[in-house]
């Protein structure tokens, strides 16, 4: 289950350096999605073994004084209704400001655990005047320099273990599906369309894992939870907020379920931001299911979906094998197909391939072609294995795993493809020394 650090403050305090910080400065650490809507960021960062989410709230608005000052009271609103530890960042230099007294009112008002982070601390002389910023009344201060790191290491020492301290209680060991997509492409219709108006089936769980909401549904001999997305709450505010909340409910629905329902408007085609939810179920390894909706708008000739379909793998390439359907929701079109493909993307990532079997298929496939040799050194690759993770991951075991490159592993996850049915779901290769 992830875990969600949000940094707020107001602007150029140093944000989006802490940030880049702790997404790029590990080894542990995933590659960033920047940029997601505007200038905000997600990214994943480890400390102590501990993965979370970080997510950079600056960059939010760009307008008149006034527009500003609303829009961080915005952010930090967000930051309390998602995240789950709240990093308060505030400036040496500039010292205390009516814009951090504002932040930090609202931060005490709210139920999540807040770190106040005193930036640019560079050096002994400016550290001794970090006890100013105890009258904003958050406890501690950390003083820390997002430049040179230093304070960084005792900071995330704190954070971690606030983490280790939220606790979840235990789902029962059901598929977990969230519907994902842009604002209005019909996400609570297909939900609803799902549930139908036989509400006794459906059992709402929530604060089942933090801020989650799981939806149990259970018929036609389908029996999984439906994860809560942006479309399933409303918030007051929408206008400017809108796609911020719809990005960051997406990171937090996707990062816990087992298959992500990717929703198309059929009337704009794929769009960045739907790339970007593509891109963050493979870097997550979820399962996904394209569908495109409101396909009974679009005007059709013979090769329609056809062509609509290599329009969307081509833009989604690398990961082609993904199922795309196409569905009306008013009409009740392909509702139960979304549902079929969506068990079968589950079973595909659940399923073990037995070793025996997997070394009877692959090992001739790789000996007839090798990875090209580098500075005439052969790979030869001897055994492979299914790891033991939630999602497919193989080992290959070879003399030289350092010559592999990246045209090779996909090719061999091709193979894997062809021979085992992955259909949806992201295979992750190993190539380890034997």
């Amino acid at each position: 289950m992830s875990n969600i650090l949000a940094i707020v403050g107001r602007p150029n305090v140093g944000k989006s350096t802490f940030f880049n910080r702790l997404t790029g400065s590990r080894d542990a650490i995933v590659d960033e999605t920047s940029g997601v809507t505007r200038d905000r960021n997600y990214g994943k960062s480890d400390w102590n073994g501990i993965e979370f989410s970080v997510i950079d709230t600056g960059g939010y608005v760009v307008g008149s004084e006034d527009v500003f000052e609303e829009a961080i009271r915005d952010q930090v609103q967000l930051a309390i209704d998602e995240a789950d530890i709240i990093l308060f960042m505030v400036d040496i230099v500039d010292g205390l400001t009516g814009m951090d007294d504002d932040v930090a009112n609202i931060l005490r008002k709210g139920s999540k655990k807040v770190f106040l982070v005193v930036n640019k601390v560079d050096n002994t002389k400016r550290f001794q005047h970090i006890h100013e910023f105890y009258k904003l009344g958050l406890g501690e201060v950390y003083g820390i320099s997002s430049i040179n790191g230093s304070g960084t290491g005792e900071l995330l020492d704190a954070v971690v273990k606030e983490f280790e301290k939220i606790e979840t209680e235990e789902l029962p060991d059901l598929p977990k599906i969230t519907v994902a997509g842009r604002p209005n492409v019909g996400k609570s219709s297909l939900i609803n369309a799902f549930l139908g108006e036989e509400r006794f089936m459906v059992t709402p769980i929530a604060g089942t894992t933090r801020d989650s909401i799981y939806t149990r549904y259970n018929k036609f001999g389908y029996d999984f939870f439906l994860v809560d997305t942006a479309g399933m709450r409303k918030k007051g505010k929408v206008s400017e907020n809108i796609e911020f909340y719809s990005v960051l409910r997406s990171i937090r629905a996707i990062e816990n379920c087992d298959i992500c329902l990717l929703m198309i408007d059929a009337t704009q085609g794929i769009e960045t931001q739907d790339l970007n939810i593509i891109h963050l179920v493979e870097r997550n390894r979820k399962g996904i299911v394209i569908v495109v909706n409101k396909w009974d708008l679009v005007d059709k000739e013979t090769n329609t979906y056809i062509e609509f379909e290599k329009e969307i793998k081509r833009k989604i390439a690398p990961f082609v094998d993904v199922p795309i359907v196409f569905t009306s929701i008013p009409n009740k079109q392909r509702i139960l197909k979304v549902l079929e493909l969506s068990m079968l993307v589950y079973q595909n990532r659940i399923r073990k391939i037995p070793t025996s079997k997997l070394n009877e298929v692959m090992l001739p496939i790789v000996k007839a072609q090798h990875p090209p040799a580098v500075k005439g050194k052969y790979v030869k690759i001897k055994y492979i294995t299914q790891i033991k993770t939630h999602y497919p991951s193989f080992a290959f075991f070879c003399n030289l795993p350092q010559y592999v490159r990246d045209p090779y592993k996909r090719f061999v996850e091709n193979q894997l493809r062809k021979h085992f049915d992955f259909t949806g779901v992201p295979i992750q290769i190993y190539f380890r020394k034997k």
